[in-house]
């Protein structure tokens, strides 16, 4: 019998000679999940010391209406708290610099890294705390040039040697999946480039998903992370690394989002059941996601999205879903069995042709974008048309190496011009 091409089979499909390649699992070793249990805070931090350093936004922490509730937790378990980063935006060079140059001097035994706020606060807090402990041993650090060398493919690709100050994450946005990956996504407008700080021991020792955080959101930042949290769960499920645990993940995690998603961007209806488990579900799927893309791997959106953040300031989140529909149409005949799968996660009705199935789940994602009314060409996100070619042309990366189908810097181009 003719085996199907390698896109078309999964693993542990049963067919003869199906053998299952060596692979590894990272993750949080302490996940607590569910409405309310942000007030565990304290009780989780004290499993790793008795200080913890605060980093937050101003909506996610400063000014939150959470923030006395978390401070008393962690008053209450003993916990001596100090601010020591508030996070503004994607985080830069220029701000964890400045962040782990304004570090408490001293001991740090029992330090414990807090991050409250959305992917970009948690990937600030991931830095600083990397960096913290893998200074240099003279006294005149340069910490522009610290950051960028424990950057990939810029500077000198120093790597994380010393264990980071352990980090719980708190997330209050349900979509980047921050809280449960192993990388920093950092960028310099200045030398214009967005780059990854990496390390396996990067992984947060904790992560806190309590829904409720999410309730202040506003729905352009429901839209912009929901569409990043299916972007990343769709791109790890069909990528050319793709690995068993995170497809798992993603076949539970995927349908939730998808049918929670649309609720989340109506005005509440009244029933308050439906939107807090819309809000859980969604949480869920962020979460999820997370871990799908640290075991695996991801695709086109995600990277041209960096390059878009980059040369028009994009949001991460808002790039992915510019990118999300294009991306697919490109992929839909190599990852065609994996889309078919998708589908019918979602709708176990669909159809039982491949073709048909993985038509329908497209479709049913671009029509996804355009409820969610983010903006749906190129040019409306302020990329002008004479930059598609530096676009197209700083677009590599790990992202664009995990694409089912290789897209060369000239197809890139011209598929750019298309969707401009």
């Amino acid at each position: 019998m003719q085996r199907p091409p390698d896109h078309q089979r999964t693993a542990g499909d049963g067919r003869e000679g199906d053998r299952l390649e060596a692979y590894d699992v990272v993750m949080p070793p302490v996940i607590r999940f569910g409405a309310g249990r942000v007030s565990e805070l304290g009780e989780v931090v004290a499993l790793y010391g008795s200080r913890a350093w605060l980093v937050g936004g101003a909506r996610s922490l400063l000014r939150s209406p959470a923030r006395p509730a978390i401070e008393a937790g962690l008053a209450a378990a003993g916990i001596e708290t100090t601010l020591v980063a508030e996070s503004a935006g994607e985080p830069t060079v220029d701000q964890v610099a400045a962040a782990v140059a304004a570090l408490p001097r001293g001991d740090r035994d029992g330090v414990v890294m807090v991050a409250v706020g959305g992917g970009s606060t948690i990937d600030l807090a991931k830095a600083v705390a990397a960096l913290a402990t893998n200074l240099p041993g003279d006294d005149q650090v340069d910490f522009d040039a610290l950051v960028v060398d424990h950057l990939e493919g810029v500077g000198r690709g120093l790597p994380i040697r010393r264990w980071p100050l352990p980090l719980v994450a708190v997330p209050t946005t349900a979509g980047t999946g921050a809280e449960a990956t192993r990388n920093a996504v950092i960028s310099c407008p200045r030398r214009r480039f967005k780059k990854s700080m990496r390390s396996p021991m990067m992984v947060p020792r904790a992560a806190i998903v309590d829904p409720d955080l999410t309730v202040s959101c506003d729905r352009d930042t429901r839209a912009a992370t929901g569409l990043d949290c299916i972007t990343q769960l769709i791109e790890a499920f069909t990528c050319r690394f793709k690995r068993p645990v995170p497809r798992a993940l993603v076949i539970d995690a995927l349908p939730r989002a998808v049918r929670a998603l649309p609720l989340l961007l109506r005005e509440p209806d009244g029933d308050a059941g439906t939107h807090a488990a819309a809000r859980e579900a969604m949480s869920h799927a962020a979460l999820l996601s997370g871990i799908a893309l640290a075991n695996s791997g991801l695709g086109m959106a995600h990277g041209v999205a960096a390059t878009l953040g980059v040369e028009c300031g994009t949001p991460h989140g808002v790039a992915c879903a510019v990118m999300l529909p294009l991306t697919m149409r490109v992929n839909e005949e190599a990852a065609r069995a994996d889309y078919a799968l998708l589908e019918r996660a979602v709708d176990p009705a669909a159809s039982g042709d491949d073709a048909a199935a993985a038509a329908s789940f497209v479709s049913r994602v671009e029509r996804l974008c355009r409820d969610a009314g983010v903006p749906r060409r190129l040019g409306e996100i302020g990329l002008r048309r004479d930059r598609i070619g530096w676009v197209a042309e700083h677009c590599g990366g790990a992202s664009m190496r995990g694409n089912p189908v290789e897209v060369d810097a000239g197809r890139l181009r011209r598929l750019l011009e298309s969707h401009y």
